[in-house]
């Protein structure tokens, strides 16, 4: 497996891909990343088209078991955060 993107990598590609500069293109991830974050943190979902869907999902309280002891635990109900892939990216991988 390749190693992932940094987001100076990110920025690079994002600068040339928009014909601009470093800065504007820091600056558009930047926002985005913000406006995913504050919708998805108040219980939204975010489409990002041909690529996927970002959302909450919330998980019941329940029973868990330590992998150490073996002792069974209560675990409170919290919220994960999904991304479920669009069938355009996944052909595209595939293809």
């Amino acid at each position: 497996m390749a190693k992932p993107m940094t987001k100076t990598q990110l920025v690079a590609a994002l600068a040339e891909e928009m014909g601009s500069d470093k800065k504007s293109a820091a600056a558009a991830l930047d926002a985005v990343t913000s406006i995913i974050t504050r919708e998805v943190a108040g219980g939204g979902a975010v489409t990002l088209p041909d690529v996927g869907k970002i959302y909450c999902r919330e998980r019941p309280a329940r029973m868990v078991r330590n992998p150490a002891t073996g002792e069974q635990i209560h675990k409170e109900a919290d919220k994960v955060v999904k991304m479920t892939i669009s069938k355009k990216l996944k052909d595209s991988v595939n293809g």
